[in-house]
């Protein structure tokens, strides 16, 4: 890869929740003290993972019932190290490239793999930030009923009742980062880095649930900075932070993404034509 890229990516959350918090009864995450909206990075990248693997070929390394060891076993047979319990550095390190040219999110994410069956560790390529909304959110509290019932003895129970959170509305902006050099020692290519922008403007489309029903989710826009070399030729907070949103004259409580307005101002456009940098605007 002999580019680097910064990235922003917004999307926005509608009667859903877009990101519950299991430490506080799974109601939407929220700075305390802005009373801004948050979803972490790792709820984006899984959001990713689950539209490769269920969309491409890709094999996938954080998936659901995956044994760690069992795959990082596979490296070693696959290569014909031998026990794993007795691998020096080199092996261990002929089993780290196998694993980032065999698992998508490891040659891009990166991942930990120093365990019993140890492959090493891997910073990956690609970095998401926290989304953070661009107003503060409601959390709205809907009680709910369940009209069944588990087991025959509580058949003549009162029906069950639960909580579900939902958010009115949020439009949340996240950043990211591909560092080129971190690129060549995993093995990501351009052609993993389009099949990234394409799950970034995808992933909600197969992440339908009850908690985030179908549209309640939408990418709203990615707009990306390719520089003309590895190193860069502007810092990331210049590009990120010259891109503007905000709430249109008149709107006092923003229900929809018309509410807002995405502007890359003419300064910033000028500024990255004079560095050479080139802006992508995929959505």
């Amino acid at each position: 890869m002999n580019n680097r890229y910064d990235f922003l990516y917004l999307f926005d959350c509608k009667d859903a929740n877009p990101n519950g918090d299991p430490d506080a009864g799974n109601l939407p995450r929220l700075d305390a003290e802005t009373g801004q909206g948050l979803a972490t990075d790792v709820m984006l990248k899984r959001k990713i993972r689950n539209f490769i693997e269920q969309t491409t070929d890709q094999n996938i390394y954080f998936k659901e019932f995956a044994v760690h060891n069992h795959q990082h076993e596979e490296a070693y047979k696959a290569l014909d190290l031998g026990d794993p319990k007795k691998a020096k550095r080199a092996e261990i390190n002929k089993a780290r490239e196998w694993m980032c040219q065999n698992f998508y999110d490891v040659r891009t994410f990166g991942a930990v793999m120093s365990t019993k069956v140890n492959c090493g560790q891997v910073r990956g390529p690609v970095q998401l930030s926290f989304a953070r909304s661009i107003d503060p959110i409601v959390s709205s509290e809907h009680a709910i009923t369940r009209t069944s019932v588990t087991d025959e003895k509580d058949i003549e129970k009162e029906r069950t009742m639960g909580r579900k959170f939902t958010v009115p509305y949020g439009l949340y902006k996240a950043q990211g980062f591909v560092n080129p050099f971190l690129a060549e020692q995993t093995g990501f290519s351009d052609d993993d880095l389009k099949l990234f922008f394409t799950a970034l403007e995808r992933a909600f489309q197969f992440d339908q649930s009850a908690a985030r029903p179908a549209g309640s989710m939408n990418p709203r826009a990615l707009v990306v900075f390719k520089h003309p070399n590895q190193l860069g030729e502007a810092p990331s907070a210049k590009l990120l932070e010259g891109v503007t949103v905000t709430r249109k004259e008149g709107v006092e409580v923003p229900r929809d993404f018309s509410d807002y307005e995405v502007t890359i101002p003419d300064e910033l456009r000028q500024y990255c034509e004079d560095k050479g940098i080139e802006i992508i605007e995929r959505i």
